[in-house]
């Protein structure tokens, strides 16, 4: 299979690629950071050297970026198998008191990233009638919280989309399933004083995700909800 991962430098991402070309699948993946993105591309590619493994820097809250990396991705002349809506990231904040723009921030790299790339590779996954997208949501796209702001209301609106983008596929044969993973530990909470046993790792997210990915093609999982055996902090 080919499999696209957005955001795949670091933490679920970098998680993700591991898992899927260790079980002989290829992966293209992009993220902002281009440094960052090439450095992991040089380890998969020496550590899985029996796939494809392949990467393009992109800003998935730019959409011309995103266009570019959508073309990008066509050039390859590939069937897109999976698609993982995965780039994203959190700016603590409320309502009352955030800065001024973080609401339209965290919307176009929590939401409208993954809508316009999408947008982008369905046609091609509708002709062939087969396909799955995963977007990566949260658990604070199902509670509310203190300090979760515009964070909070930009995974809200993720699900939303996925909610929606399953029903809408259902007559094309794409499966969608929206993850919502609680605390892992993963770049965002290093150099904290949470322990890491304390919360998930972020390869118990991939490995749901992968086997969400190998049911037959008469069954999806929709909802994926993962929380650290303590509950959420």
């Amino acid at each position: 299979m080919n499999i696209i991962i957005t955001g795949a430098s670091k933490g679920f991402g970098k998680s993700l690629a591991r898992k899927f070309a260790s079980n002989g699948h290829n992966v293209y993946i992009c993220s902002r950071s281009a440094a960052q993105l090439y450095k992991t591309l040089e380890e998969l590619v020496t550590e899985f050297s029996e796939v494809t493994i392949k990467a393009m820097p992109c800003d998935i809250s730019d959409k011309e970026s995103v266009k570019e990396f959508a073309d990008w991705i066509a050039a390859q002349k590939i069937d897109v198998d999976v698609l993982i809506n995965n780039a994203g990231y959190f700016i603590p904040g409320s309502v009352y008191n955030e800065p001024e723009g973080v609401l339209e921030e965290m919307l176009a790299v929590n939401l409208l990233g993954a809508y316009n790339l999408t947008r982008k590779l369905l046609p091609a996954m509708m002709a062939r009638k087969s396909g799955h997208i995963f977007n990566m949501c949260s658990i604070a796209s199902l509670q509310a919280y203190a300090n979760g702001g515009a964070y909070s209301i930009s995974k809200f609106a993720m699900l939303g989309f996925s909610k929606n983008l399953r029903e809408e596929m259902k007559p094309h044969n794409i499966k969608v399933t929206a993850v919502m993973p609680g605390a892992a530990y993963t770049d965002s909470w290093s150099g904290s004083d949470v322990d890491p046993k304390r919360i998930m790792e972020s390869e118990d997210v991939a490995n749901m995700i992968f086997a969400a990915s190998q049911l037959s093609p008469t069954a999806v999982v929709e909802d994926i909800i993962l929380r650290p055996q303590l509950g959420d902090l």
